[in-house]
């Protein structure tokens, strides 16, 4: 009897524990030797995984992934593979099929048991049935997507808010349960209030959640009225909870709008359509167009960037190679190639300048510095007859905007100013201060008042008449012979001045010659205008440097890997994100750098980097793209703190770049 007793009051233990398990929801619970490698499990789950318990000395670890749904199992594996290499923690959600077919969700939570010297030897944990709440939650977000409205809940004090799949949609982000604050209000429209509390608001609760947002979605740039209600919870002290919801109100105010319209003067209403109406269809014309250009642009940027990134790269790397002895006609074939890939890929640029998709680097700018900079370079380029007046005093306001795509802008326009002087004239180039209270001059869109500084080109040639003037702005519009030039140089230019902020105007006359005048908004506040460096560096690596490279297209990231290589940098390689992620956690050695392309399908590159950055903390990343409306872009400017490479690129620049990160 004495010999019983421990038995039963072991069998009694086991028995309480199971009711204590099932009494909280557990479905199960394991334990695994991580040694030997044997699997123990209680009756629950043997049920669950329809195991024999006789066959409970039989049992490995490998029975853990047997009933896991296939397209969870390699996630999961992931995670305990985690568990072995030294991770303490294991709570995963997944499906799992049991004998009769039906699929249930589990959530698995274990943890690890370490030896003395710390390592894992033991992996226990038990299974919750979460397959009602999942049920629940598709409920939830069918009804959500239904009706348009999104929930999202926010603490004081913290970076993060849990969001709803149809709050992201609303704001044109990328589904996920949990966005950063600064993302989400990054989308509102400037002067309109944030939709969460940001670093400078927290710890003051509002009085209401009710508000309306003008947002200009993540996604595809429309801009669209968002109202947000909901409740405030104080939980003690000073901290509190935000839960609410957010929906789309543009139709309503669209209709607010028309209700004030309608109450103006008959009078008044009458003036006003006629010149509305002609704004509107000049609005319409312009927004077609661009609609046009864009759509062209963004389907062909990102395949014909990578396919140029090829063609550059791999001539680049042929006439690097060819030596003194090679067949001039070779040489001189290769030379021409590479001269057309790069007119391509500049007819590529001018596209993407209009549809103002081009990535700007936008920088503090000494004008007069600037255009004294420029003299050799349009000495250069104009001809002897054409006499070039530089006027920029050096009280002219810093302005912010990418250096080297102003430069292109006003070499354009001396370009054109000389073929409109064939046999010869003035070329004046100025830069003066302006308060503007009202549009430009044959200005077109959006105005907004406030200090520019005016750039203003000159010319003495034969100036154009008003029909003219309409068209100069219009994508493939020139007046040149055929064959003569693109029409996409005013276009380039006018697109990259909006993109800025700015305004273009211009006024010319048959015969009186033609002056074209860009505005940019004054920037406040600078602290000091740096000077651009000049010439690219092909410093190579030491050997000892890694470069995780990651692009789906076969030939750009071949080509990339080959250049690395050659410039002696340790290359690891990748077609997609998930697999650049199984690459970096298996690495003995860290990566110093992660070049990655933007536009991937499943993982986008910023995605990408986040992980890669939990797995490897101040690992640094560096961008390609050759379409820039993405994940890295803010209102058309790279966000603060990332590092882009355009394509397409050439190996002195590639070298450069990385190693301009590499050695920061």
């Amino acid at each position: 009897m004495a010999t019983d007793a421990p038995a039963r009051r072991g069998d009694l233990a086991d028995q309480r524990l199971g009711a204590i398990l099932a009494a909280a929801g557990a479905s199960g619970t394991w334990d695994w030797d991580l040694e030997t490698e044997r699997l123990h499990v209680d009756q629950r789950f043997a049920d669950l995984y329809g195991i024999d318990p006789a066959a409970q000395d039989d049992l490995r670890g490998s029975t853990f992934f047997a009933a896991i749904h296939p397209d969870d199992k390699a996630r999961i594996r992931i995670a305990v593979a985690g568990i072995r290499n030294g991770a303490e923690l294991f709570s995963k959600e997944f499906r799992i099929l049991t004998p009769d077919g039906v699929v249930h969700w589990m959530h698995g939570r274990g943890e690890s048991q370490r030896d003395a010297d710390e390592r894992p030897i033991r992996f226990t944990g038990i299974l919750i049935d979460v397959t009602e709440r999942k049920r629940t939650e598709e409920r939830l977000r069918i009804a959500q997507s239904a009706g348009g409205v999104g929930t999202f809940e926010y603490s004081d004090g913290f970076a993060t808010a849990t969001v709803s799949e149809e709050f992201c949609r609303l704001l044109g982000l990328h589904p996920t349960s949990v966005l950063p604050v600064r993302t989400i209000n990054g989308v509102v429209r400037a002067n309109h209030g944030t939709l969460l509390p940001d670093a400078e608001q927290r710890g003051n609760a509002p009085d209401t959640l009710d508000g309306e947002f003008c947002i200009v979605r993540a996604s595809d740039g429309a801009e669209r009225w968002i109202a947000r209600r909901g409740e405030i919870v104080r939980e003690g002290g000073s901290g509190y909870r935000m839960i609410g919801v957010i929906y789309d109100i543009t139709g309503a105010k669209a209709q607010e709008a028309e209700l004030r319209t309608l109450n103006e003067t008959l009078e008044s209403r009458v003036e006003s359509a006629i010149a509305e109406r002609h704004e509107a269809e000049e609005a319409l014309r312009q927004a077609q167009k661009m609609e046009a250009v864009g759509q062209l642009t963004g389907g062909i940027a990102h395949d014909f960037n990578n396919l140029l990134t090829v063609i550059i790269g791999n001539v680049d790397t042929v006439l690097r190679r060819l030596d003194a002895s090679a067949d001039p006609r070779a040489r001189r074939s290769l030379d021409n190639a590479l001269k057309g890939a790069e007119r391509a890929a500049s007819l590529t640029q001018r596209l993407l300048a209009f549809s103002r998709q081009q990535p700007l680097d936008p920088k503090p700018i000494d004008v007069p510095r600037l255009l004294a900079g420029m003299s050799d370079l349009l000495t250069r380029s104009i001809t002897e007859a054409v006499a070039i007046h530089i006027d920029a005093a050096d009280e002219t306001w810093p302005i912010e905007a990418d250096p080297h795509q102003l430069e292109n802008a006003i070499l354009n326009l001396a370009v054109n100013a000389r073929d409109a002087m064939p046999g010869g004239g003035s070329l004046t180039i100025s830069a003066r201060n302006e308060r503007l209270v009202a549009p430009p001059q044959g200005s077109d869109g959006e105005f907004v008042p406030g200090d520019h500084v005016a750039i203003a080109v000159a010319d003495t040639g034969w100036g154009m008449p008003a029909e003219i003037v309409a068209k100069v702005f219009d994508p493939f519009f020139t007046t040149k012979e055929v064959g003569k030039g693109t029409g996409l140089g005013l276009s380039m230019v006018y697109g990259f001045v909006k993109q800025s902020g700015g305004h273009v105007g211009i006024d010319s006359r048959p015969g009186e010659g033609t002056i074209v005048t860009l505005y940019l908004p004054r920037l406040l506040h600078v602290a000091e205008v740096a000077d651009e460096e000049g010439g690219e560096s092909v410093e190579r690596g030491s050997g000892s440097e890694s470069v995780l490279v990651v692009e789906d297209d076969d030939d750009v990231r071949a080509y990339t890997v080959g250049a690395l290589r050659e410039l002696g940098y340790r290359v690891i390689e990748a077609h997609d994100g998930a697999s650049a992620l199984r690459l970096l956690e298996r690495q003995e050695q860290p990566v110093q750098l992660l070049l990655t392309d933007v536009v991937m399908p499943e993982m986008p590159g910023s995605e990408l980097a986040d992980a890669a950055r939990e797995i490897q903390p101040g690992l640094r990343v560096l961008y390609t793209s050759g379409y820039t409306r993405d994940a890295i872009m803010r209102d058309g400017r790279l966000e603060p703190g990332v590092d882009l490479l355009a394509k397409p690129f050439t190996f002195a620049t590639l070298a450069g770049k990385v190693r301009d990160l590499l050695g920061r």
